[in-house]
């Protein structure tokens, strides 16, 4: 799955019937609210979990559910799911644990995990978190010259690699003769020299367990450790590395716990690298502590026929896909001319609601179906996204929430309680964090500050800059701006090293007017910035210029208006940002538009990287 240019799939949907009146006329209403009739929660969950270790929740799941679905995995795209269960995927930890310690003796050696995701790749990190050293996933989008790089900077001893990457790791052998091992996914190779295969490596740790040494499984795990190792994506900056314990993860569980219930029936579907925090913590660590399964996608273009086959209840994603879902499904409504009936419906169904009456999920059968028929929950974080998406969501039905946090908070520090959602926020602060505003100005914003159970150590080597954005009292300084309302949620308005500051002292937020211009049918993304203005120029005050670099919607100008070249196109988006400035504040109106060739380098979490267009 290529997210370093990610283009957002096609996604093809059924053609909607949408017989809602029928099913209106077969409802008990009185059955259903009775059913729903509960007392409306304002606290979080009593039972949340106290993990201490990632270890500890594991080695609870594999004796509580070993029968249960664990993990979901195509072996092609012409094939079925494979089902791997609890028992299993334990059995497999534990050998894979057992052989990388008393086998190729990487005890408290860092290990990199890299390639697509896969079964080895969820065994490999548990199998580091359970005891064997320190794990340090990377981005199987990077370059040679930077996966190199991360190689030498965390001193790996061992690479754990999918068999698509192998070009790659040849070139590694030869250059770094420092690293031992070599082990591939989905290989049972036996280990010559330092290649070995990752099948092999668990049935030969199998086969020293079933001797009678359990050593691995009895491994404690110190919960302050350094133990994992991210090297962050960078969107302002090159990449840092942030180093994390297994207290840091275990907190993202319990505190998920405390605002979201995640039961042993649910179904995560996974769409996201594992490689970035966010999906390898929230998207594995959270479902497998709760029983729960994880259906794995077989990339981006097949989304819909996975999400169709698997049939998840939760949806870990970011607001590029989201807001893609929600475009695509509401084509095909409106091409089924019932995009009036779907509104009334969610009229109705809202009054409904509030009456205690929830008949959502049966009125919006068809959507529904689209997306596996069982979907209750979507989480979208990483950046800001269009609220009326997540309003419509609710509207029919699903639970939309929002999850805030950074690598180095590990990454959750704030989301949206299930019980009481307030979209367009980022969510609240998890129970056991404390986040405030920095110097809040006239509207209370200001640089966001957490303090956090789930903060980094620190950054790796770099003693210096953990200084710089960790104070004396433990608040890490975000570099995040924005408010936090009286209710406590907490509402992200821009980056601080994104802000555009004018010759007044005004404060331009480009994420703010981003996503203004992306709602617009002709602009397929956009960036702004404050643009330099010419040498020549003869003002000695140079103002920054507010620029769009945009890339249009050539399929949906075609569609609107037919062939065009591309001065007419240029013509167009040029109208429509006239349009938008409008609706901005006179400082904030755009003044220059360039037309972007190509796709925005962006982040594996789909954000872009900024520095390194405005170097371009």
């Amino acid at each position: 799955m290529g997210l370093r240019d990610i283009k957002v799939p096609k996604m093809k949907f059924k053609k909607m019937k949408m017989n809602m009146v029928d099913e209106l006329n077969e409802i008990d209403y009185e059955k259903i609210e009775k059913k729903n009739f509960k007392k409306k929660r304002e606290t979080p969950y009593e039972d949340m979990t106290h993990y201490k270790t990632v270890k500890e929740s594991f080695l609870q799941s594999i004796k509580n559910y070993p029968n249960n679905p664990c993990i979901l995995e195509k072996p092609n795209h012409k094939e079925s799911y494979n089902t791997i269960t609890y028992k299993e995927f334990g059995e497999d930890v534990l050998g894979l644990g057992t052989a990388l310690v008393n086998v190729l003796n990487l005890k408290n050696k860092r290990i990199i995990i890299i390639g697509e995701t896969q079964y080895g790749w969820y065994a490999s990190y548990m199998a580091m978190l359970c005891g064997v050293g320190i794990a340090v996933p990377a981005d199987r989008e990077l370059p040679i010259n930077e996966l190199e790089n991360i190689v030498r900077r965390s001193k790996a001893s061992a690479i754990i690699y999918s068999p698509r990457k192998e070009e790659d790791i040849k070139k590694i052998k030869e250059r770094i003769p420092e690293v031992e091992y070599f082990i591939e996914m989905k290989s049972d190779k036996k280990l010559e020299e330092k290649d070995v295969g990752l099948q092999y490596l668990i049935d030969l740790g199998k086969a020293i367990i079933k001797s009678g040494d359990n050593s691995f499984e009895k491994v404690q795990i110190d919960p302050e450790e350094f133990k994992i190792l991210f090297f962050t994506s960078g969107t302002t900056s090159n990449s840092k590395g942030v180093m994390l314990n297994n207290r840091n993860l275990a907190e993202n569980i319990n505190a998920v716990s405390a605002y979201v219930k995640i039961y042993p029936i649910d179904r995560l579907f996974s769409v996201l690298p594992l490689h970035h925090c966010y999906e390898s913590t929230i998207g594995f660590l959270l479902p497998i502590a709760c029983g729960a399964s994880i259906a794995i996608c077989e990339g981006l273009r097949y989304i819909v026929p996975n999400l169709q086959e698997s049939k998840p209840t939760a949806i870990l994603t970011v607001p590029l896909l989201v807001e893609s879902l929600y475009k695509k499904i509401n084509e095909k409504i409106v091409k089924s001319k019932k995009d009036k009936m779907v509104n009334t419906m969610i009229s109705v169904t809202n009054a409904l609601k509030g009456a205690g009456i929830d008949i959502k999920k049966k009125v919006f059968k068809e959507i529904y179906d689209n997306l596996g028929g069982n979907l209750r929950i979507i989480v979208s974080a990483a950046a800001p996204i269009d609220k009326k998406v997540g309003l419509w969501l609710e509207d029919i039905g699903i639970t939309f929430l929002q999850g805030y946090g950074l690598t180095e908070t590990a990454p959750i520090s704030a989301l949206t309680p299930e019980y009481k959602t307030s979209v367009g926020s980022a969510g609240k602060a998890i129970v056991q964090a404390d986040i405030k505003v920095k110097d809040p100005n006239e509207n209370g914003e200001g640089e966001i500050l957490i303090k956090t159970p789930t903060l980094m150590m620190g950054y790796y080597e770099d003693e210096e800059e953990t200084k710089k954005v960790i104070d004396e009292d433990g608040y890490f300084n975000s570099g995040d701006i924005g408010y936090i309302d009286e209710d406590g949620f907490i509402f992200i308005t821009g980056r601080s090293k994104n802000v555009i500051v004018t010759q007044n002292g005004k404060n331009i937020y480009p994420e703010e007017i981003e996503m203004i211009l992306d709602k617009v049918d002709e602009i397929k993304e956009s960036m702004i910035y404050g643009k330099k203005p010419e040498e020549n120029s003869k003002k000695e005050e140079k103002e920054l210029i507010i620029t769009a670099r945009v890339i249009p919607d050539y399929e949906k100008i075609e569609e609107i208006y037919g062939k065009l070249s591309e001065n007419e196109i240029y013509d167009i988006i040029w109208k429509k940002i006239k349009e938008v400035n409008k609706k901005l504040t006179s400082y904030k109106a755009i003044k220059s538009l360039e037309i972007k060739e190509g796709e925005f380098e962006k982040t594996s979490t789909m954000k872009i990287k900024r520095y390194k267009e405005l170097n371009k």
